[in-house]
């Protein structure tokens, strides 16, 4: 299998806290791998780290074949045209339109005059599964759901290798979670995507992860199948799957 994502005895310190004490995992093409921690066992954090906006105290990051924190800014912008990233709350700029969300990063990446890139947007939008009037409309005017699913069209804009997710399913209802998730493993199936994404939600993992890697205590501490993660002695592993039973 080809490797796409390896993280090296990572550690992060702020100052006299320490998050990360030496986390190393490495992430497959083609896999869709979950990451779970409690709350400040530094999973955004991480994720931040991995793409290149937030710089670990030590360790190293390789991504794509790019060592993230030995690029420069050059390499780092055409790596960044090859992963796709959901941030917790979308963030979709709210003075834009969902179409001119969208068409972001081909204004950014591409050379693409603004007639071809139109259809283009339209493609991604209806690949999430959002209406075509949806295209005129500001976040502020969609539901949770469509405003997630029009960030994922903006993280899929490029056609991207790896896609990141960082609580994709926090902020929508049961149903509305249920069919984002199974829309990621979807597109993740019929594209070839690797998903790498952080989440509490224990039936998104069920659902669609190949994949599980478990941090607590600024440590990997388990990383495998559900079924044996779920069987882990660690008593923090015990007490999340046993809260969710």
């Amino acid at each position: 299998m080809e490797r796409v994502l390896t993280v090296e005895s990572l550690v992060t310190r702020f100052g006299t806290q320490v998050v990360h004490d030496g986390v190393s995992f490495s992430v497959d093409r083609g896999e869709v791998v979950a990451l779970i921690g409690g709350s400040g066992s530094g999973k955004s954090v991480l994720l931040r780290e991995i793409i290149g906006l937030v710089r670990p105290t030590a360790g190293r990051i390789e991504l794509l074949g790019i060592d993230v924190w030995q690029s420069g800014p050059y390499e780092m912008d055409d790596l960044r045209s090859h992963f796709g990233v959901l941030f917790q709350d979308g963030a979709l700029f709210s003075s834009l339109t969902v179409a001119e969300n969208v068409a972001v990063p081909f204004v950014e990446h591409t050379a693409l005059t603004r007639d071809l890139i139109a259809p283009l947007v339209g493609f991604k939008l209806a690949m999430v599964g959002l209406p075509p009037d949806a295209a005129a409309k500001f976040p502020a005017q969609l539901s949770g759901g469509m405003r997630k699913r029009a960030a994922l069209a903006r993280a899929l804009a490029l056609e991207p290798d790896l896609l990141f997710l960082d609580e994709p399913t926090s902020g929508l209802d049961p149903v509305g979670a249920r069919e984002f998730y199974l829309l990621l493993r979807a597109l993740s199936d019929s594209l070839g995507l690797t998903v790498f994404f952080l989440t509490h939600d224990l039936d998104m993992l069920v659902a669609i992860a190949d994949r599980v890697i478990a941090l607590s205590a600024g440590r990997v501490i388990a990383d495998g199948p559900m079924d044996s993660v779920r069987a882990s002695d660690d008593p923090w592993l015990q007490e999340y799957f046993a809260s969710r039973a």
